[in-house]
């Protein structure tokens, strides 16, 4: 259950802060790529959408678990998406 930013965990009882990542996925010659611009490093692939969309947000899980273990600093989510109409 989430409310403005923060996500009240059932089976564990906790609130915890849900950041909103941008996520870029890109069709590829074998399936999906996508990587998140605020999180360097942090990609993933997939033979489908689907399969992109939950190992990417499984690599993001990971990849903030493990700055948090080192004492590192979580980036704040500040990318965002746009579309641009262009004569083609």
């Amino acid at each position: 259950i989430g409310i403005g930013g923060l996500l009240w965990g059932t089976e564990t009882g906790r609130i915890k802060e849900v950041r909103k990542y941008l996520v870029i996925v890109e069709k590829t010659d074998t399936g999906y790529s996508a990587y998140s611009p605020d999180l360097p490093g942090c990609a993933s692939t997939g033979s489908t959408r689907e399969e992109v969309e939950r190992n990417i947000r499984e690599a993001i899980e990971f990849h903030v678990e493990s700055l948090k273990q080192e004492g590192s600093e979580v980036p704040e989510p500040t990318s965002y998406s746009s579309y641009i109409d262009v004569a083609a």
